[in-house]
């Protein structure tokens, strides 16, 4: 089991991805922008995946942001990052490293994979 903070600016898909994440087992905390999530690691002792959204609107600090702060307070925080947008050469660049994307919209089952395959994160049996 592990404990995912989920950073999206979309209700509905914060819900959806919290939803999936506690039927599997999974420990969730969520935040709608960049202060909340990086309120988090002020309250919860650990986090093991940062899930974010790349895009946050209405943020002057992306997800990208947050990684790279959050990985400060946590230095072996495992990131995946969600976008809708053609990933650039300039966003993997800004990206923190041993990071995975997952391209929005997305599936349970592709949520899923990338858990399981980038950081070997699995649904309770």
């Amino acid at each position: 089991m592990a404990t995912v903070l989920i950073v999206e600016d979309e209700d509905q898909v914060r819900v959806l991805a919290e939803s999936y994440l506690r039927e599997q087992g999974h420990q969730t905390v969520s935040a709608a922008n960049a202060e909340e999530a990086l309120a988090v690691f002020e309250v919860v002792e650990r986090i093991d995946l940062l899930f974010a959204d790349i895009n946050l609107h209405g943020d002057l600090r992306s997800g990208l942001d947050v990684a790279k702060q959050a990985r400060e307070r946590q230095p072996d925080l495992a990131v995946l990052y969600a976008t809708g947008q053609a990933v650039t050469d300039g966003m993997r660049a800004m990206m923190v490293e041993n990071s995975a994307v997952l391209e929005k919209p997305y599936t349970v089952e592709q949520l899923q994979t990338a858990l399981s395959v980038h950081f070997r994160i699995t649904p309770r049996s």
